[in-house]
């Protein structure tokens, strides 16, 4: 990916850029020294979400924002079910339910957090790929019927959190 970015960075001629490697549950980026966090669909990947979002709290600077998209899952759903269609949204296996979100931003230190859905999938919109997977769809649209979405969350670090953000801090 490295490589791609940098490729592609030399073909459009851009000067005021710079690639870092790193894992999104330990940036290697110093405290306080982020404007803006965005992500596109990779939270949900991580197996430690608490980490990603302390991290994410960390580098950013006071008053800094968090803007992702992400899926997110709206109330319960079984399971099993949540396997099924989960495979079917995409970048997903580990999409927060949008309560969890909000608690876990707000535990690492977010304010103003607002989820903002931009598309709540139907049971229609799975048919024919719950269908080929041998799931009877009839008999679980009222389970998942729009529990599932596509949203953008934002969330704010407070300007106040300047002395904070140290590994002691805010772990």
């Amino acid at each position: 990916m490295l490589a791609l970015a940098r490729s592609n960075q030399q073909k459009a001629g851009v000067q005021n850029v710079e690639f870092l490697k790193g894992e999104i549950e330990k940036i290697p980026l110093p405290d306080n020294s982020v404007d803006v966090t965005i992500s596109n669909c990779v939270i949900n990947l991580s197996a430690d979400k608490d980490s990603v979002l302390r991290e994410a709290f960390r580098v950013l600077k006071p008053g800094g924002r968090f803007a992702v998209s992400e899926v997110v899952v709206r109330g319960n759903v079984p399971d099993a079910l949540r396997k099924h269609i989960l495979l079917w949204v995409g970048c997903i296996a580990g999409a927060l339910k949008d309560s969890d979100y909000v608690s876990k931003l707000a535990k690492a230190g977010f304010e103003n957090i607002d989820i903002e859905p931009t598309r709540i999938y139907s049971i229609e919109d799975a048919r024919t790929f719950l269908t080929t997977e041998g799931i009877d769809v009839d008999a679980i649209a009222p389970q998942v019927e729009g529990k599932f979405m596509s949203a953008f969350i934002r969330a704010t670090k407070p300007s106040s959190a300047a002395s904070c953000c140290g590994p002691s801090c805010c772990s």
